[in-house]
C-alpha cells in the first residue's frame, strides 16, 4: 500500500468519517489480499519502500495476470521478473500500459509513479554480450526502484584494455554491478579499481567446466578485491535491488 493511500485512510479517520472499527478493517484489508493461490503482500511497500515483485517463472499466465492486477489497482508500481511473452500478453489484457522487456524478461507498469531515490548513478557492467540478459534484469530492477542507471557492456578480461579505458566512468558510479560468466574474473578487476560497492553477478554462460555458473560463482566468492559482494547465479534482480538499496538517499532520522 502506497503512503498516499494510508494517508487518505488516516485523514478520513481524523475527520470522523471512519469509526475505530472501520479504520481497523481498512488497514487490515490494505495489508494483504488473498487470491486463493497467492497472498499478495500489499504492506511490503510500507515496510521496504517497494511493492512485492512477481517471480513469474513457475506461475501460470492467469496467476501472473491476477497478481499483477492486484498490485496495480492498489496504485503501486509493478515489476515482474522471468516473464514469458505469453505471461505478458495475459497481463496486458488486465493491466493498462504494461510494458515488456524481452531481453530482461521483465514486466512493468505504473512506472509514472516511480520516485527518484538514488543519490548517484548505478553502473551495470558485463564481461560479454551473452551476459546482457542478466544485466538488463538488474537495470530494469534498479530503474523502477528510482535510480539513474548506466551501462557498460562487453568489457571482459579477455581484452583487459577495454575496462581499463573506462576508469572514468567506473569512478563516477555510486554502485557498480558486474555481470560475468566463464571464470567471473571481471568482478575482481573492477573491485580493485574503485572505492565504491561492487556487486558481482555470476552467470551460467560458459562451457562444460563452468558448471552452469558455479565456476564464476566460486571465483567471485574468492575475489581478492575487498568490497566485492556476490549474489546468486543469474540473479540480476537481486543485484539490481541490492544496488538500489545501497544507492538510496538516507532517510532523515527523528531526534
Amino acid at each position: 500500500m502506497p503512503d498516499r493511500k494510508l494517508q487518505q485512510i488516516l485523514t478520513r479517520y481524523k475527520q470522523g468519517k471512519l469509526t475505530d472499527d472501520d479504520l481497523l478493517r481498512r488497514l487490515s484489508a490494505q495489508m494483504f489480499e488473498s487470491l486463493g493461490f497467492a497472498t499478495v503482500d500489499h504492506h511490503r511497500e510500507i515496510r521496504q519502500g517497494f511493492p512485492e515483485v512477481i517471480l513469474c517463472e513457475g506461475k501460470s499466465t492467469a496467476q501472473v495476470a491476477d497478481i499483477a492486477r492486484s498490485i496495480v489497482r492498489r496504485g503501486s508500481v509493478l515489476l515482474g521478473t522471468r516473464a514469458s511473452t505469453a505471461q505478458f500478453a495475459a497481463v496486458r489484457r488486465r493491466v493498462r500500459g504494461a510494458r515488456y522487456n524481452p531481453v530482461a524478461r521483465t514486466i512493468t507498469a505504473n512506472t509514472h509513479l516511480v520516485r527518484t531515490r538514488g543519490r548517484g548513478t548505478i553502473l551495470v557492467v558485463t564481461a560479454g554480450t551473452s551476459d546482457i540478459p542478466v544485466a538488463e534484469e538488474a537495470i530494469e530492477t534498479a530503474t523502477v526502484l528510482g535510480n539513474t542507471v548506466d551501462r557498460l557492456f562487453d568489457v571482459g578480461v579477455a581484452g583487459i584494455h577495454r575496462i581499463l579505458m573506462q576508469s572514468g566512468k567506473l569512478h563516477q558510479a555510486s554502485v557498480i554491478v558486474v555481470v560475468a560468466g566463464m571464470e567471473g574474473a571481471l568482478a575482481s578487476v573492477v573491485g580493485g579499481m574503485v572505492d565504491t560497492p561492487v556487486i558481482a553477478v555470476p552467470t551460467s554462460i560458459g562451457y562444460g567446466a563452468s558448471f552452469h555458473g558455479v565456476s564464476a560463482l566460486l571465483g567471485m566468492l574468492n575475489s581478492c578485491a575487498a568490497g566485492v559482494t556476490v549474489v546468486n547465479i543469474d540473479n540480476g534482480f537481486g543485484a539490481g535491488y541490492a544496488a538500489a538499496l545501497m544507492n538510496r538517499t538516507p532517510k532523515a532520522k527523528d531526534h
